[in-house]
């Protein structure tokens, strides 16, 4: 009866690909209570996610890899990039791929702060070119910085990073002529319908690898509910200006500007954890977006990673860190000792 009940429960409040948008009384609070009321299993007990209705995640889900790695934001920094992708194995100094198989996932804020956004564009789609010929993948994620700029919201963009988009041909378009004369290139290439807007609307907020989910901020049950593809799919249409952005994807409660998995989390938070990994049939959740001052780090019983350690030199000059997931298993490769594991044994 009590499995019965549960059942029914997640069955009306976690409905998958759901196209209408949830009462605002229906939150996260009132379904983690409901769930809790019936006994849910605590994340240390993970049981078959059968019973769970699954959402639909069929365009942001990709197979299981041997081996895949995770870096943080890049926020404008070429040389952070080029050497995290060195520490993951996926290229050499020179800039080639040889990664062969690799997986790599960027999680989103490759944009803002640093003063080499167009460089830092060209080396992804670069190396997301080359690891496709090599079987590889490179996955890229829109994070909060991609979404502020097709916002038009420049306050992080640094002088240079204006300059690089100075020259980009005017469209006439009324919402970048009113802009500044030196913001005016960067407005036409990244505001909605803009050339780079429409080049990043081919990258979800969140990516599923196998058992691993990627976001830049994370997901919450309320998330999951409204469907992950439709949210993928409407900041993607957004991006390309076919459409305003829809509510649920404004505000600090998106899967990119969500902050609940970014400190030390508590019990209430790694329950909506929970939650969201058994309907989407997954192990951990892998988020960037809040720095972690003493590197990568763990929580909700290794459920939860933290990648992003500020690898820009915005934040000084932090050591290069990146997260691998192998045989079922994550481990810290650090810059100063070159692929040496941190706390074996992590899920």
């Amino acid at each position: 009866m009590a499995r019965g009940l549960i059942f029914l429960v997640l069955l009306g409040t976690l409905q998958p690909g759901c196209r209408k948008t949830p009462a605002a009384s229906e939150d996260d609070n009132h379904q983690l209570a409901a769930v809790q009321s019936v006994a849910a299993p605590k994340p240390t007990e993970r049981r078959a996610p059968a019973e769970l209705p699954v959402a639909e995640t069929n365009t942001s889900r990709a197979p299981a890899a041997p081996r895949v790695v995770a870096i943080g934001d890049l926020h404008g920094d070429l040389k952070a990039a080029r050497r995290a992708f060195v520490l993951a194995g996926a290229t050499n100094d020179k800039d080639q791929w040889i990664g062969g198989q690799l997986v790599v996932v960027q999680t989103g804020d490759v944009l803002d702060r640093g003063d080499d956004d167009r460089e830092l564009l060209s080396f992804l789609d670069q190396q997301e070119s080359a690891a496709k010929l090599a079987g590889g993948h490179v996955y890229r994620l829109n994070g909060n910085h991609e979404v502020m700029n097709v916002q038009g919201d420049f306050r992080y963009v640094s002088e240079r990073g204006f300059k690089a988009f100075a020259n980009e041909p005017s469209t006439g378009r009324p919402d970048a002529a009113e802009r500044p004369a030196e913001q005016r290139g960067r407005a036409e290439a990244f505001l909605a319908g803009g050339r780079m807007a429409r080049k990043l609307s081919a990258y979800p907020i969140v990516w599923i690898v196998g058992d691993s989910v990627f976001a830049h901020g994370g997901v919450l049950p309320k998330h999951v509910r409204y469907g992950l593809d439709q949210m993928n799919s409407e900041l993607g249409a957004w991006m390309r200006g076919e459409g305003p952005l829809p509510k649920k994807l404004q505000g600090d409660n998106t899967p990119f500007w969500i902050r609940d998995y970014g400190e030390q989390v508590g019990e209430e938070v790694c329950a909506k954890l929970d939650i969201v990994l058994k309907v989407l049939k997954a192990t951990r959740l892998v988020v960037g977006h809040t720095p972690q001052k003493a590197g990568i780090s763990f929580g909700c019983n290794e459920h939860l990673a933290r990648i992003d350690v500020g690898l820009s030199a915005y934040y000084g000059h932090n050591p290069t860190e990146v997260l691998e997931i192998a045989d079922g298993k994550m481990r810290v490769l650090k810059e100063e000792t070159q692929n040496a594991a941190a706390a074996g044994g992590m899920r």
